[in-house]
């Protein structure tokens, strides 16, 4: 089974794109394949505890990783204790392991 590793790095509130890297990681999930989507730089912005992160949460009940990068989120002022239900954070080092390992890597 392949392991895929989506890194999300758009705002998702001027890239209405993200909704696909949303529906890609369910639908990746739900065929088996352990998931992780990674948010980055302005993609982070969709991991605070606001209504616009539900998509996220949604993903992070099915089972899905959903982790936001930990400089990006103090770069932008957001602290972790404001992050939505079922988002942790990670550093840089979790991709770099992920692509050590093998995982299939798409970059948004």
């Amino acid at each position: 089974m392949e392991t895929y590793l989506l890194i999300a790095s758009r705002d998702p509130f001027t890239a209405r794109d993200m909704d696909g890297v949303y529906d890609l990681a369910a639908s990746l999930a739900a065929r088996g394949h352990p998931v992780t989507v990674f948010l980055v730089q302005n993609g982070v912005l969709a991991a605070r505890r606001i209504p616009a992160a539900e998509p996220l949460t949604r993903l992070a009940r099915s089972g899905i990783a959903v982790l936001a990068e930990e400089f990006s989120l103090r770069e932008r002022g957001i602290a972790t204790d404001r992050l939505a239900t079922g988002i942790r954070t990670a550093d840089l080092g979790y991709v770099v392991d992920a692509l050590a390992d093998g995982a299939r890597v798409l970059w948004n």
